[in-house]
């Protein structure tokens, strides 16, 4: 018997030992649940996500730092499937001493839409309306308050408070931006750095005041406390941080820099909370291109109790709640044709453009960029029309003519992040029409040999398979590779600050206007999966 028993035993315990999950602390999943959406909701760089309600309709904002038009607006019915409607900030004369829009916040009171932020270039903290969230919004109503992503709330006794990162909060008069009281600090957060983000919410009688903290990189988290009183004291939430991949439940997730949250009530009284994450593109150490991006997770809130995220407080690129029911889109044409007579919504410039001496024109069918003497970095808004990469893997490509007539000019397709930037261009070398891979960092530039080019269009194609982007080009059916880089060098680990890759056509005359345009037949973007 004894021989048998150990057996038994050796068994049982190499069967337990074969049930424990890797990570003892992430939530076990079921692989039979059915997949009802995916993270992020929406993808590529839409950062520090601010969402609101009207009736069974959804509206989200993001932040867009230096890029303009300013503050996309999401329109969705499920809170699954988005479709981009407008901007808050698309006029020049609106910011006209240059935009850098850190994160905002929308709501919606009495018939009225409000988006409050910070213009950290110049202006500090102000507030847009409107009556249609697809646009125009008004100009800036300016707010003399310290601090970084600004919140309003609306309470039911009809006061308004603004209150901003150092969690200091003012009455305040909504009408024309003055502050009512002085300042009362409410709460200090947690003990993690960089604060930001606050959000009052009110619920079973108590005021909850919802921030990001950590810094929004791999430490990033939300956490949350309440009041009986909205000018406190705050009590924070003992099960703190609610939402977090900081930890080991949540390490080994493709999304990381989980945080600066804000929660929704949906039309059939269920709690959401939209938040950004970004994708790592490469494992470790953790580096990601595409920028923090919009994700989704389910929120249960009980009478008297605190919101919990998903569970635990992570979340998964395949979600497996119970959604509203879905109402999708039309899929958006994957190729841009440039037969309009203006962009569509995904199409951005490095800060706004000048209307007295315009850079680009959409004529006969074609985008035709005329080189200014600014360059990528520059304080001008140069000759940049991108849009953002939303896709670990993807390609794009575009046909080009251009005939530079001196050797400054260049023109061609661009990846960029944060001013660093990979070029696939056309120039002038001698009497020949020359084709370069040229990647930019500060000072430092790397070319790669020149290939001569033949008369007539050129196809240029830039791609990633996931840890590289390839450039190439061709002229009649054969491709030829030109280079391959590694993603990391665009990552926001190496080149800083909080956007993501932009994918673009570009021309400039380095120092001087470019007397040859360049004109582009069409754009196209496919995502891999």
């Amino acid at each position: 018997m004894k021989p048998l028993f150990i057996l038994l035993l050796t068994l049982f315990g190499l069967s337990m030992f074969a049930q424990t999950p890797a990570n003892p602390f992430e939530a076990a999943t079921n692989p039979n649940d059915p997949i009802t959406f995916n993270n992020p909701i929406i993808p590529g760089f839409y950062s520090d996500p601010s969402i609101c309600r009207v009736g069974e309709d959804y509206y989200l904002i993001t932040s867009t730092f230096e890029y303009f038009p300013g503050v996309p607006v999401f329109h969705s019915k499920d809170l699954v499937n988005w479709e981009q409607i407008g901007h808050c900030i698309d006029r020049k004369e609106q910011l006209p001493n240059g935009i850098n829009i850190f994160a905002a916040t929308i709501r919606y009171h009495n018939g009225v839409f409000y988006m409050i932020t910070t213009n950290v270039v110049d202006g500090g903290n102000f507030y847009v309306t409107a009556t249609n969230p697809a646009g125009p919004w008004s100009n800036p109503i300016w707010i003399d308050i310290e601090g970084i992503d600004p919140d309003l709330y609306f309470d039911e006794d009809g006061k308004t408070y603004v209150i901003s990162s150092p969690f200091d909060l003012f009455e305040i008069n909504i009408e024309t931006g003055e502050l009512l009281t002085e300042g009362r600090k409410i709460w200090l957060g947690t003990g993690g750095r960089y604060a930001e983000g606050p959000h009052i919410y009110k619920k079973d009688g108590f005021y909850y005041l919802m921030a990001a903290e950590g810094g929004t990189e791999e430490a990033h988290s939300e956490t949350i406390a309440r009041s009986n009183n909205i000018w406190g004291p705050y009590t924070e939430n003992p099960a703190n941080p609610i939402l977090a991949h900081a930890n080991a439940a949540g390490q080994n997730k493709l999304i990381q820099g989980l945080g600066h949250a804000d929660i929704i009530q949906a039309h059939d009284n269920s709690w959401w909370v939209v938040f950004h994450g970004y994708r790592k593109s490469i494992g470790y150490p953790s580096h990601h291109i595409l920028g923090r991006e919009t994700c989704l997770a389910p929120v249960s809130w009980p009478k008297n109790g605190w919101p919990v995220v998903n569970g635990n407080g992570t979340v998964s690129v395949n979600m497996t709640n119970p959604t509203l029911a879905l109402k999708p889109f039309p899929a958006k044409n994957k190729r841009t044709e440039f037969d309009e007579t203006k962009l569509g919504l995904e199409w951005n410039f490095i800060q706004a453009p000048s209307k007295e001496k315009p850079f680009y024109e959409l004529k006969n069918g074609k985008l035709v960029l005329n080189g200014l003497a600014s360059k990528i970095g520059d304080n001008a808004s140069p000759a940049f029309i991108g849009r953002r990469i939303q896709d670990l893997k993807f390609t794009a490509k575009t046909s080009i003519a251009f005939n530079p007539k001196n050797e400054n000019e260049e023109a061609g397709l661009i990846l960029l992040n944060n001013k660093q930037h990979f070029d696939i261009l056309i120039k002038k070398e001698g009497k020949n029409r020359v084709l370069v891979v040229k990647c930019t960092f500060g000072s430092v530039i790397y070319e790669t040999k020149k290939h001569i080019l033949q008369p007539g269009n050129v196809t240029l194609i830039v791609k990633s398979e996931g840890e590289q982007f390839t450039f190439a080009y061709a002229q009649g059916n054969e491709i030829t590779e030109v280079e391959k880089v590694d993603v990391r060098y665009l990552s926001s680990e190496t080149v800083g600050w909080f956007t993501g890759v932009h994918i673009g056509m570009h021309a400039s005359g380095n120092g001087k206007a470019s007397t040859s345009p360049a004109l582009f037949d069409y754009f196209e973007y496919n995502g891999i999966e």
